[in-house]
């Protein structure tokens, strides 16, 4: 339904309008394909019935292009007093003060979301809504960060973690991040503070480097990488986030961050932007994690044996 140039959507209860519904957002250039935000709104509604699970009760970080991947990028924590008052907010510690954040509980949220022109939605990994709150992660998600588009590394790099992981009794699900790697992500029984998860992460690749030093890397500063993989394990802190699945990526042609099987890890027709804006909900619907993030594990056994091998 529309109302002049505006096209009303039904989410739920609620009815949200979508403003400027032909404006585009995503150019098609270089043979990708071109998308609006209508398009960006039509995604979202029909992808939210898997995104939601991974969004709610987590503040969220938005990131808006207001004018599309040409005009300016907007990173926005503070929930601006315009939106409505239904959106669920979380009002949280940041130093010398807080910072209310959007948290993304419903079709409609997500719907109106879309209309500000947020492609992507990066999420904390701690949730305000279960006990121990925004202080105890209750995920841990290791970023596989190429040098370049080097997929087959990363490709490399997840079974070679995996394998570890599996050592540790922490099992892992791999995701596309809809820009160059991979994350892999565990899920926590949020009785850990996050200095202590981003603490067994660094050990984790700690040994994962020793036992791969020719293909990866915790080096820090790119120049010391050597071409290596880097892993990534800043996400795992108070106040960091990561990209939701599900999310669309500023990016040409409009990638998505999409959860994969370890199946799919292995095919090499995938890569970090296979899946698009057009396509994603097709892979959603089949449910590539399949329940495998309903148990949160405890990091105290991990953390003894990952001990002995770190040495």
């Amino acid at each position: 339904m529309s109302h002049g140039d505006a096209r009303a959507v039904r989410a739920g209860r609620r009815t949200v309008e979508i403003q400027r519904p032909g404006k585009v957002l995503f150019p098609g250039r270089g043979g990708a394909g071109e998308y609006t935000k209508g398009d960006l709104a039509d995604y979202y509604r029909a992808v939210a019935p898997y995104m939601l699970p991974h969004l709610r009760g987590r503040p969220l970080m938005l990131e808006r292009h207001p004018d599309g991947l040409d005009g300016q990028r907007f990173m926005q924590k503070n929930t601006p007093d315009h939106y409505p008052p239904w959106i669920t907010r979380a009002t949280v510690a940041k130093e010398g003060g807080t910072v209310t954040h959007v948290v993304c509980d419903d079709t409609a949220t997500l719907l109106y979301l879309a209309d500000q022109a947020c492609l992507t939605l990066h999420r904390w990994l701690s949730r305000v809504d279960r006990a121990g709150g925004p202080d105890r992660p209750d995920r841990l998600v290791l970023d596989l960060d190429p040098p370049g588009d080097d997929f087959p590394a990363v490709r490399e790099a997840a079974v070679r973690l995996r394998e570890l992981l599996d050592e540790l009794g922490l099992p892992a699900v791999p995701m596309t991040t809809g820009s160059r790697g991979l994350h892999l992500v565990t899920a926590l029984d949020g009785r850990h503070d996050f200095d202590e998860v981003r603490a067994f992460a660094h050990d984790l690749t700690e040994v994962a480097a020793a036992r791969h030093p020719d293909l990866l890397t915790t080096a820090a500063r790119r120049q010391e990488r050597g071409g290596r993989l880097y892993l990534d394990v800043q996400r795992n802190a108070y106040a960091q986030t990561a990209v939701a699945p599900y999310s669309v990526r500023a990016r040409p042609g409009a990638p998505v961050a999409v959860p994969l099987t370890w199946e799919q890890v292995d095919d090499p027709g995938v890569d970090a932007r296979h899946w698009t804006l057009a396509d994603a909900v097709d892979q959603a619907r089949t449910d590539p994690w399949a329940g495998a993030l309903s148990r949160g594990r405890s990091l105290k056994r991990p953390r003894s044996r990952l001990a002995a091998l770190h040495g």
